[in-house]
Order: C-alpha cells, then sequence, then structure tokens
C-alpha cells in the first residue's frame, strides 16, 4: 500500500469499501476481491481488503479501537500493545507535570501517541516515513484524537527535546534483513537517541527487552514490562519520569504489579517441594533474588533463575510447581521415570539446557493417561531434570 492508496481510503468513496471489506473478513480472498472489484477499482479493493485484514490482526493489541486504526503491516508489528502503552502514558503523566508537551520522536503509525493523547498529553509527534506519519494522524483522528496531537515527516535527529516537557523515542529495530537486536542499529542509531536523552528533561525510551545493560545510559532507570507472562518491550526512563531509588524495575500487565531492585542475593541450595519459575520480566530486570524473598525460596543454582522452596505460597511472580523428583539428566532414565508415572502428556521447559525439547519428546516415546512439567536445566553444573506435577487450575 502507497501513500496515494492510504488517501484514498480515507475518502468517502474509500470507507465505503473499507466498510465492505470489513464486512467480508473470513471469506475466501478471491471470492472477496471480485465482488469488491465490482464498485472499486483494483488499487482501492487491494488497499481496502489489506487494511481489513490488517484491522483483524491488530484486535490483539488494540482491542475494539482496531476496528477504527489504520495500520501498515510493519508498523502493527512493531506497535506498542494498547495496556502496555497506556501503563507508561500513566506512569509519564504521574511523574512529571499536569498535561505535558510531549514530542515522540519516531510515532510509527502512532499506538503510543494515542495512548499519551488519552492521558492528557499534548503530542507533537515525527516519523521519517510518509505513509506512517499519515497513518499516526488518521489514527489520532480517528478516536478523536486530533485536537491534542500533530504529526508531521521529519528525522528524529532533528527534533529539539528542550522545546518540551518530555521526550518519547521508539527507535526502529527493523532493517532491510529483519528485526535487529543492536541499538547501534537501530533507527535512529543510539548514539543519536543518546544525544536526545541528554538534552531533555524527562526521556521515555521504549527498547528491546533484550537490550544488553552497557547501553542503558548512566543514572536512567530500566522497566522490563510482562503482559500475561510474556516479556514485551523494556523502557528506559530518565529526568522525572525515573524512580528515585530504583535503577531496574519490573512490571506486570494487566495487574500493574511493580517489583524494584532492592539488592537481594538469593541463598543457594537443595530442592524443597516446589519449583518456581520466575516470570520473564523479573529475570531481565535481574531480579530474581527478590522474587525469591517473596517466596521464601532459594535458588537451586547460583547462575540459573529457577528457585526452590517447601511452602506453596502464591505470587504473580512466578509460577509454581510441585516437584514429584530430581534426576541426573538421561534420556534413558527419564524415559523409565515416565513410564513408571504413565505419562503420556508433558510439557517441557528448559534453562541452562543445550538438549532438543521437540527431539526430546520424541525419544520419550511417551505413553500414558497422565500429565507432567519437566524442566531441563542445570544443578551446581550438572545436568538435571525436574519432574513436577501438572499445576492446579486456580
Amino acid at each position: 500500500m502507497d501513500l496515494d492508496a492510504f488517501n484514498e481510503l480515507l475518502t468517502p468513496r474509500g470507507r465505503r469499501a473499507l466498510a465492505e471489506a470489513g464486512e467480508l473478513a473470513g471469506a475466501d480472498p478471491v471470492a472477496a476481491a471480485t465482488r469488491l472489484r465490482r464498485t472499486y477499482d483494483a488499487a482501492l479493493t487491494s488497499a481496502a481488503l489489506t487494511q481489513a485484514g490488517l484491522r483483524e490482526r491488530a484486535t490483539a493489541k488494540f482491542g475494539e479501537d482496531a476496528r477504527l486504526m489504520y495500520f501498515t503491516p510493519h508498523g502493527l508489528e512493531q506497535a506498542t500493545r494498547a495496556e502496555v502503552a497506556g501503563h507508561r502514558a500513566a506512569r509519564l503523566v504521574a511523574a512529571g507535570v499536569p498535561e505535558p508537551r510531549v514530542v515522540d520522536a519516531c510515532c510509527g503509525i502512532g499506538g503510543d501517541l494515542v495512548a499519551l493523547a488519552r492521558a492528557g498529553c499534548t503530542v507533537e509527534a515525527v516519523d521519517t516515513d510518509p505513509l506512517t506519519a499519515a497513518v499516526a494522524r488518521a489514527n489520532a483522528e480517528a478516536l478523536g484524537l486530533g485536537g491534542r496531537v500533530t504529526v508531521r515527516v521529519a528525522d528524529a535527529a532533528g527534533v529539539e527535546p528542550e522545546r518540551y516537557d518530555v521526550l518519547f523515542a521508539d527507535p526502529a529495530r527493523r532493517t532491510s534483513r529483519g528485526r535487529t537486536f543492536d541499538p547501534m542499529a537501530y533507527s535512529p542509531p543510539w548514539p543519536v537517541v543518546l544525544d536526545l536523552v541528554s538534552r531533555a528533561r524527562t526521556a521515555c525510551l521504549k527498547v528491546a527487552p533484550g537490550i544488553p545493560y552497557t547501553f542503558i545510559p548512566e543514572g536512567a532507570e530500566a522497566e522490563w514490562v510482562s503482559f500475561k507472562g510474556e516479556v514485551k518491550e523494556a523502557t528506559l526512563w530518565t529526568g522525572q519520569g525515573a524512580g528515585r531509588h530504583a535503577d531496574r524495575r519490573a512490571t506486570l500487565l494487566p495487574g500493574g504489579h511493580t517489583l524494584t531492585a532492592a539488592g537481594v542475593l538469593a541463598a543457594v541450595g537443595p530442592a524443597g517441594r516446589y519449583v518456581y519459575e520466575p516470570d520473564g520480566a523479573a529475570i531481565r530486570a535481574h531480579l530474581v533474588g527478590e522474587v525469591a524473598e517473596l517466596v521464601g525460596g532459594r535458588l537451586l543454582d547460583p547462575m540459573i533463575a529457577y528457585i526452590t522452596g517447601d511452602d506453596p505460597v502464591d505470587t504473580p511472580w512466578a509460577a509454581r510447581y510441585e516437584i514429584d523428583d530430581v534426576l541426573p539428566f538421561s534420556l534413558k532414565k527419564l524415559r523409565v521415570a515416565l513410564r513408571e508415572r504413565k505419562i503420556g502428556n508433558v510439557t517441557i521447559k528448559k534453562r541452562a539446557s543445550a538438549v532438543d525439547i521437540e527431539r526430546l519428546r520424541s525419544d520419550l516415546r511417551l505413553n500414558g493417561d497422565r500429565a507432567a512439567v519437566i524442566i531441563l536445566t542445570r544443578i551446581l553444573d550438572k545436568p538435571s531434570v525436574i519432574i513436577c506435577n501438572p499445576p492446579s487450575p486456580r
């Protein structure tokens, strides 16, 4: 979809085509295109069907708003989930001045600027791609936020953060070869981002959850955000946005639970009755010791994020499994142990193990009517397997 085709979607005729394409969601693509071509030309038919398909996919991130919004394939892939953007916008507003003026230096299709505007911010947004900027502008208008948002085509490097209360930046993490995990390959590159941050009163940066700690600016707070158990992203906060007493934070959504670094060093000890698997946000934020303290547990291995304990503690910060047995890893011994227990269905987890999960599943030749969770890991540097009872439904 090019800019001309997108602009046509915004006309009354284009809106009608898009509405009709939405009604054909799930239909055979050829039949849908044939039906629309009776009324519309090929370019508008293609643009409408593409946009309808993107809206359908976008409901997972944007809920009912997706029915009104516009997307590009890459823009949707990189856009922030609405709940995550809303959490970040609320935290930003709570930390700074009322109704702050925010510059969104890499706005994409506008997922974050929508959340910022809804939180009471006035947002001036830029993006280097004319189509992407047009989509962001259309989304602000479609959701009734046009009075709080302006979008223009510009290079983030030319933004003047000194003129605003807050700098928000979500550097693109995709190159011509696909997704990149190297901040130096972001667009704009990391040195440009850091220059913008250095000139901002308050800055909020969305980055990949795997960002190396060496790239985190001095004095910044890094927050890892997990949504329904999946780590979505990290946010770097500087200025008023950063927590006063924390350099690392993990947040769980939709519950809003937050854990900050307290310098807890977990003890190491033998397996107890239970094993706890910390949420990925806590692991990324190096808060496994804090989670161990919450459950009264200890590490099975000083270098691996599995916690064991003797008491069943409920916490949103870790999944708990009851241990049935702990064995040195051996395919033969594991196969025998599962056969003796009549285990025919296993959930396999691993950390610090080179075992291929799908090959192991095949090699186990399971046969039985019971289920189990097996954890492949290293305990005191020895390859081990923990056989656990499946968790009870909550």
